[in-house]
């Protein structure tokens, strides 16, 4: 019995193509170019990759192109007739693009109403940010709808009992409201979707509206996502925020990010975001003393000595032990911290373990905090147990090999030679290391 003949594959007329998807257009657009691609191939190159040049000309995007491209509904049609024609996967007429009036009309909405109106809104917002990137854009730059977000967090910010007492350690999508989650988490992870650009999260901080101290509430949240969503927040807004404010950040945020910091539950990526936001605070004002106090030195040897020299699997490896070094640097930049590192057991271990395992800028901060113990707080029982421990060895290995760059080496130089009357005749330290002994 003789096979019927394949079909011959279909020829896709070429402009009806994307020029970036290689793949028949779903929603044609044209831009100031005269180019036409495909909205959600456009989209992602504008907003996701942040292009702003026409991928094919080269020529720069207009205003327009940025904020609505021209729907080519001509070529659409053409594209459904030839897909009906052809007994190929049909395209539904796409829907109309979101705009700024319907998101102030969903905040609005909001606005006048409860609680259950609150939760449809924030429950459309997540699905409008799901559709396109351009939406996401569109909602940041709608009039007050990062505000509502921020308003609905706030509102509920400081109560911890409505919140889930567990989390995942697992990060939702952006579109993402499961059912049961409360407006303010639902909220909170919309902003998070958002990724606030720097000009707006500024905006919202010269609002009044309080968002760092709301996000400092937000880490005694018991949930492990909200706490990681806060975290992520926290960190875009310090980094937004004149170093004149930082200087006058609370003690209650400051303990809030050592407890993240501290806590082993959570994922690794709030382990470190939580390090890069004590990187960003403890050089203003009396924040590195606020830190002490909350007992993040404590916190940051435990994360050396566990994994945060690579040894590790949920601590961030080596870049959560770098960002450690460096904060541990800024707190032994005040005599409180250098006590709290010299009192902790494993304190002067830990630290100069990293010196000789990190990358050059962890070797540079661990060095330069061992510099000012050796300095500003060397007790003869400081400079013993610094023997004892092996900080004395790893410096001169520092020195020999010199692997970390000239600066670290000089100042472990300096270091020995500032205490060789105690160190280099002492019985505790071995033949073959005072034999090289700096003169």
């Amino acid at each position: 019995m003789e096979r019927s003949p394949a079909p011959a594959p279909v020829e896709v007329p070429k402009f009806f193509v994307c020029p970036i998807s290689l793949e028949v257009m779903r929603d044609p657009v044209t831009l100031s170019s005269g180019i036409t691609y495909d909205r959600d191939s456009i989209e992602r190159w504008v907003f996701t990759d942040g292009h702003g040049d026409c991928p094919v000309t080269k020529l720069p995007l207009g205003a327009g192109d940025l904020q609505e491209p021209t729907p080519n509904h001509t070529l659409r049609r053409l594209i459904q007739a030839w897909c009906a024609a052809h007994a190929v996967e049909r395209f539904p007429t796409p829907r109309a693009p979101v705009d700024a009036d319907r998101i102030a009309a969903v905040v609005d909405a909001a606005r006048k109403g409860g609680r259950t109106e609150v939760m449809a809104a924030l429950r459309e917002l997540a699905d409008i940010i799901g559709e396109s990137d351009r939406n996401r854009r569109c909602i940041e730059g709608a009039p007050g709808a990062v505000e509502f977000l921020v308003s609905v967090v706030k509102k509920h910010a400081a109560s911890t009992s409505s919140m889930p007492s567990g989390g995942s350690q697992e990060e939702s999508t952006a579109h993402d409201v499961p059912k049961g989650t409360s407006p303010e988490e639902a909220a909170l992870s919309i902003l998070h979707s958002l990724k606030l650009l720097e000009e707006t999260l500024k905006r919202v901080l010269e609002s009044g509206d309080d968002l760092v101290d709301t996000l400092a509430s937000v880490l005694r949240w018991p949930s492990h996502r909200a706490r990681t969503y806060g975290m992520h927040l926290l960190k875009a807004a310090l980094a937004a925020t004149q170093p004149s404010r930082l200087s006058s950040a609370s003690a209650e945020l400051i303990e809030g990010v050592v407890r993240v910091a501290a806590d082993r539950a959570l994922p690794p990526k709030a382990v470190k975001l939580a390090l890069h936001v004590l990187c960003r605070l403890c050089p203003w004002g009396r924040n590195r003393i606020k830190a002490v106090e909350a007992g993040a030195m404590a916190a940051l040897v435990e994360l050396l000595l566990n994994d945060g020299c690579g040894g590790g699997s949920t601590g961030g490896g080596k870049r959560a032990g770098e960002l450690a070094a460096v904060a541990i640097d800024h707190l032994c930049g005040c005599a409180e911290g250098r006590q709290e590192l010299v009192a902790h057991p494993a304190g002067l271990a830990a630290v100069a373990r990293a010196a000789t395992r990190l990358s050059p800028t962890g070797t540079e901060s661990a060095v330069r905090a061992l510099h000012a113990v050796a300095r500003h707080a060397a007790t003869p029982a400081v400079l013993q147990e610094m023997l004892a421990v092996g900080v004395v060895a790893r410096l001169l290995y520092l020195v020999q090999a010199g692997a970390a760059g000239e600066r670290p080496r000089e100042r472990a130089r300096e270091m020995l030679k500032m205490h060789a009357r105690v160190w280099r005749g002492s019985p505790c330290l071995a033949s073959h290391l005072a034999s090289s002994y700096p003169c």
